[in-house]
């Protein structure tokens, strides 16, 4: 193992240790910033941490974005760099993310070989959805002129360093929901005498799944989730309230606004049935995030220089990302890449015995500045 890759490997486990939940990342963003800074690279500090390296003449920016914020698990990992923050873990690759790119940072700033502006953008909040909002309600995009925007999301179960996405619509919304039902409780040996909630949040439970299999054309690619069955029952009481939450990833607007019609309606339906009152709540935190052709073709001449496997037009991923708010703003690509297929780091995303796989830092690290030599290349005469 190189210096470079023991110090990235170092780099990672700290982060590790000492994860921090979305806009808490107080430690993460001082790492970031001050190793920016050794670099030499010029550090912008706000709801996030953003450093932007200037080389040669050229007037295009490009950003490349990794989140830095962990997940409310309690860790299970054996390893020994297992999270020191009880309750919070990078059970998602964040650290690694946030380490691949200060390695990129590292070896652009000492190889060059690019002649414009890069901005490197260090995220918080991702998993709530707020931070890209925050950054570019900060002007990021603006105040910097950045002309494309790339991330990249470890995929677990997916073999080292494959490199896969795809034009157009790559990550689903998310959207949450929540049905409110207030009936009549009651003695459990007397239903008839109220109306209790429970067996009309069950009966809506199973109404839900028909807005898939039986309202939406069949490669539509929704999800609907209920998640969160909650009453105020107890023993021998019946429930006069329950809550029913739950989420709903789409594909496209449209469906996301057939599903909400589909809910309101069955919720209107049952309401008038049982003689009960039904609210909804429908929020989307998470729209679609949507690929430009030219900067997608782009990642994949990337990968190939950088020696990877690439997945052309990989079927699209039914998880949510924030990094929509700025390719909605500006063109750019998501993409993924492989984390390993065996033990912990195949384990899905979430999941309480999760790992990043050091093996892949210096593969997308290499990944990145491949992609800045493709998409701001040397002119002739300063080659």
């Amino acid at each position: 193992m190189s210096q470079f890759e023991e110090r990235l490997v170092s780099l990672r486990h700290d982060l590790h240790r000492h994860p921090e939940l979305g806009f808490q990342e107080t430690r993460t963003k001082q790492v970031v910033a001050d190793r920016l800074r050794e670099l030499g690279v010029e550090v912008h500090e706000g709801v996030g941490v953003v450093g932007v390296l200037r080389l040669g003449t050229g007037n295009r920016a490009i950003g490349l974005r990794a989140d830095m914020d962990a997940l409310p698990i309690s860790e299970i990992s054996t390893h020994g760099y297992v999270s020191t923050n009880d309750g919070v873990m990078h059970a998602c690759g964040h650290d690694g993310h946030t380490t691949m790119l200060l390695g990129a940072a590292e070896r652009l700033v000492s190889e060059g070989g690019f002649d414009g502006t890069v901005v490197f953008l260090f995220q918080p909040d991702e998993e709530h959805g707020g931070g890209a909002k925050a950054m570019i309600k900060e002007g990021v995009l603006s105040q910097l002129e950045i002309d494309e925007v790339y991330a990249i999301h470890n995929l677990p179960g997916a073999p080292v360093g494959q490199v896969s996405s795809r034009t157009g619509m790559v990550c689903s919304s998310e959207s949450l929901f929540e049905f409110t039902i207030t009936g009549q409780g009651g003695h459990s040996s007397m239903p008839h005498v109220g109306v209790e909630a429970l067996t009309v949040g069950a009966e809506l439970v199973l109404a839900l799944q028909t807005i898939v299999s039986r309202k939406l054309a069949p490669d539509a690619g929704v999800v609907v989730s209920p998640t969160e069955f909650l009453t105020d029952g107890q023993r021998n009481v019946l429930p006069g309230q329950a809550v029913i939450k739950g989420d709903v990833r789409a594909r496209a607007p449209e469906h996301r606004a057939q599903v909400e019609g589909f809910m309101r309606q069955i919720a209107g339906g049952l309401a008038a049935a049982h003689g009960v009152d039904i609210s909804v709540s429908f929020q989307t935190d998470f729209v679609e995030t949507f690929n430009a052709d030219g900067p997608t073709q782009a990642a994949y001449r990337a990968g190939e220089a950088a020696g990877c496997d690439v997945w052309r037009d990989r079927p699209a991923m039914s998880f949510s990302e924030d990094f929509a708010q700025f390719t909605a703003a500006v063109p750019g690509c998501f993409l993924m890449m492989g984390n390993g297929e065996d033990g912990p780091c195949g384990q899905p995303l979430h999941s309480a015995d999760y790992d990043f796989n050091d093996a892949l830092l210096p593969i997308g690290a290499e990944f990145w500045v491949r992609l800045v030599q493709d998409r701001l290349p040397l002119r002739k005469d300063t080659e």
